[in-house]
């Protein structure tokens, strides 16, 4: 598997011929560059601009199967599950819905929207993917799952989890190997000191086969946009 970071929440993994992208970035986002790239599946975890691009994740006739939300999913080699938690991410601007841009309506300050984590499991390993979460208290079921090889956290606060919530978190899942999002360069640096890992330098891309997770734990990996 190669996991590449196209800024905001956007991760793109891919495997073979498959790819799939996780919190693609829509052409109305205000904060971060849209995507623009063929994938087979696009994981939408909450309907914000910001995360929300589906449309845009697609190129040419290659459209992908776009998931938004809670429910068991298997697509071509891919299976998932998603897990409705809470979020406060873009809470003063509500988008509308299936994807466009913001409304005028104004939702209350600090309410909290759903938010969808997804556990996926592609080229054999597992991926806890996080959105936009800016609740600490997880579904049971996510709670009793097996650590994931691969934790994809929120660390930037504003509506998401801030860095001393996002490490703990990720200790508390026991992720092997744990990829920030979300974040800014302040957020970032608190992060890894937060996590012991200090000195942590950005890399292009992560590419991972099972065993290379072997052994490890609470590793971050800190992608480059």
């Amino acid at each position: 598997m190669i996991l590449t970071f196209h800024e905001g929440a956007c991760v793109r993994a891919s495997a073979g011929d498959t790819t799939l992208v996780l919190g693609p970035v829509s052409k109305a986002s205000k904060n971060f560059k849209a995507v623009n790239f063929g994938a087979d599946v696009a994981f939408v975890s909450l309907n914000n601009p910001d995360m929300n691009g589906a449309t845009e994740a697609g190129r040419g006739e290659k459209q992908p199967f776009v998931i938004t939300g809670p429910g068991e999913y298997e697509v071509k080699e891919i299976t998932a599950s998603g897990f409705p938690s809470g979020s406060k991410y873009g809470a003063a601007q509500r988008a509308l819905p299936g994807g466009g841009g913001p409304s005028s309506a104004k939702a209350s300050e600090g309410e909290a929207r759903t938010n969808t984590i997804y556990s996926i499991h592609f080229d054999g390993l597992s991926v806890l993917y996080l959105g936009a979460l800016s609740d600490l208290d997880l579904p049971t079921e996510v709670l009793e799952m097996d650590e994931p090889d691969v934790l994809i956290v929120p660390i930037g606060g504003q509506g998401t989890l801030n860095p001393a919530e996002a490490a703990k978190l990720a200790v508390k899942l026991e992720a092997k190997i744990i990829i920030p999002i979300l974040y800014d360069e302040k957020t970032l640096k608190q992060f890894l000191k937060e996590s012991g890992a200090e000195g942590t330098k950005p890399v292009d891309k992560l590419t991972i086969k099972p065993r290379d997770v072997a052994g490890k734990e609470n590793e971050v990996v800190v992608l480059a946009v």
